[in-house]
């Protein structure tokens, strides 16, 4: 009790100090309806901590988004992935606010991006950047309406904070957002490693999941576990806001020891540098096989995220013969939601052998080192601190596939995987391409570059590898509508495309033989053109499209259609 009254001590005290570090009453809402939160800030994603809060959008697209202060436009980019659509507002208070997968723009920026993409004939604009007396915007004026482009799943607006100077992203709930949240945070399951050849749990030198106790509502535990040597924990954990059933991410992780905190992580802020980290902040092998995800209660050697404070020993546990421990793991979301894990520990010896595995590997690394390995038609190269520790790695080549070690394991950087196609035909070379294929029914498209007799990618993720023959045309549908039909009422013209190898690369559509702005939306495989973008002369016109998949592989549509014309 003694220890849950100092904890919401320490809780209020905390945020009223992060709270006065940020303008309360400075932003208002990006949108007219009530705040409920499809993810948080600091969410666990793929390879990345979300960097905004996903605002539930009501399943529409065309929400008018506002500012939320005076500011200016400052930078604006269009993607076929990533945010999407995306808009930067600087503010005149040092914070920059954020706007993604957004529908279109204001009328006179969607005018000026439009205008911009029929100049380079491409929807792809890069990014964009402006000064401050090209689109200066007032507190409460429309700039966008959400929407569903780019990688998202579906409607919503993602919406960040940003410091200006140094491009930190932080939570944006620090700035006044108010989702309603009166839910704790839901422990699924426990996960206890042994972290040195000494350690024992359970008279076993492997990790385990133990199933959880739920004693009440935001209380849970498990059954007594005897250890000895150095341990660590990992927990699968999540948060859940009011009037909404998403899996959200919490906010902080506690770990304490006999009454001690040990461990404290939380997502106030972080910078995009150290977000790749979040493979060493979660248990990454597990997550690669089991698509589950522990976050860790101790830090890694090789971990550089910001987010830890007052670790103990990097929150591992050195448990004695003899000796009893009471472990809490408190898990908490933005507006101080706890749920507590009591984890009851004693300290005992074993007997058991740990016996190490001979390591039959060929290749010894050190991280800090440059490496590069032949295997038949394949080299691997490794830049300097490729790897977060020294290991042995696997790599060999057989029946042309690559297998370089394994994809559980997290890499700081990218290497080069080279093959030599020097054995091909010409003919044969235009259809290949490097794949990973650790799914073998569905290789996956690396980014083949070509290089005299070689092919060559660079990735960050290890596993199989392999050269994969493309000869296959892209497919094309026209959506409707047919040919030589009339279509007056139309607002649109919609093309559904697909490729069912290398994946789609590019297309070009015009009409008349002049180039028109087909917007692609890769999750339904849907191109669509708006008529109001060009006014037609006459009520016959021709109507073509070609796609080209990534080896080269080329489809052509072409459709006659009449339209009469609306003034």
């Amino acid at each position: 009790m003694k220890q849950t009254v100092l904890l919401f001590t320490f809780l209020s005290t905390f945020f009223s100090f992060s709270q006065e570090k940020y303008p309360q009453d400075y932003f208002r809402n990006p949108l007219d309806i009530s705040t409920v939160l499809a993810g948080t800030f600091g969410e666990l994603r793929s390879n990345h901590f979300h960097s905004g809060v996903d605002i539930k959008t009501q399943g529409r697209e065309g929400l008018k988004v506002y500012a939320p202060a005076d500011g200016y436009v400052s930078r604006i980019k269009v993607a076929q992935y990533g945010y999407g659509k995306a808009l930067y507002i600087t503010h005149p208070n040092g914070f920059t606010t954020v706007y993604g997968h957004l529908s279109k723009y204001a009328d006179k920026i969607q005018e000026y991006i439009k205008e911009l993409q029929y100049k380079k004939e491409n929807y792809e604009t890069g990014n964009l950047f402006f000064k401050e007396d090209k689109f200066p915007v007032k507190k409460g004026e429309v700039i966008a309406y959400s929407g569903d482009t780019g990688s998202s799943g579906g409607p919503h607006l993602h919406f960040e904070v940003r410091d200006t100077k140094t491009e930190h992203v932080i939570n944006p709930l620090f700035f006044g957002l108010k989702p309603e949240d009166t839910t704790s945070p839901l422990f699924l399951a426990l996960k206890i490693y042994p972290l040195n050849n000494n350690a024992r749990i359970n008279n076993k030198n492997k990790s385990l999941v133990l199933p959880l106790k739920s004693i009440k509502k935001g209380s849970y535990s498990v059954n007594k576990i005897a250890a000895s040597g150095i341990i660590g924990f990992g927990v699968n954990v999540f948060d859940r806001l009011d009037k909404a059933n998403n899996k959200n991410g919490i906010y902080s992780l506690e770990m304490f020891v006999n009454g001690k905190r040990f461990y404290h992580h939380d997502v106030e802020t972080f910078s995009f540098a150290e977000s790749k980290f979040i493979n060493l902040h979660i248990d990454y092998p597990h997550y690669k096989k089991y698509k589950k995800k522990y976050q860790k209660t101790y830090k890694e050697t090789a971990n550089k995220l910001s987010t830890y404070e007052g670790l103990i020993n990097n929150g591992k546990i050195n448990i004695k013969n003899g000796l009893n421990y009471n472990i809490e793991i408190i898990a908490k979301d933005y507006k101080g939601n706890l749920s507590s894990l009591k984890i009851p520990i004693v300290g005992k010896e074993s007997n058991a052998i740990f016996t190490q595995q001979k390591d039959t590997t060929a290749y010894k690394i050190v991280a800090k080192n440059f490496y590069k390995f032949t295997q038949k038609n394949v080299t691997v190269a490794f830049p300097k601190n490729t790897f977060y520790e020294d290991l042995y790695l696997d790599f060999k080549v057989d029946k042309g596939v690559a297998k370089i070690h394994t994809p559980t394991l997290p890499l700081d950087k990218s290497f080069t995987l080279t093959f030599n196609v020097s054995k091909y035909s010409e003919t044969e070379k235009q259809q290949l391409y490097i794949a990973n294929v650790e799914n073998a029914k569905y290789p996956w498209y690396q980014y083949t570059r070509k290089k005299d007799s070689t092919f060559y990618t660079t990735t960050k993720t290890l596993g199989k590898y392999a050269l994969v023959s493309d000869t296959h045309k892209p497919k094309i549908s026209l959506l409707y509508f047919k040919n030589n039909q009339w279509i007056s009422k139309s607002k649109t013209i919609k093309v559904k495309i697909s490729d069912s190898g290398s994946g789609i690369k590019n297309y070009r559509a015009t009409i008349d033989g002049k180039w028109i702005l087909m917007e692609y939306n890769h999750k339904k495989r849907i191109l669509t053109y708006n008529f109001s973008d060009n006014k037609l002369v006459g009520s016959k016109h021709i109507f073509k499209i070609v796609v080209s998949d990534n080896v080269g592989n080329t489809n052509t549509l072409s459709a006659t259609f009449f339209k009469k014309q609306v003034n």
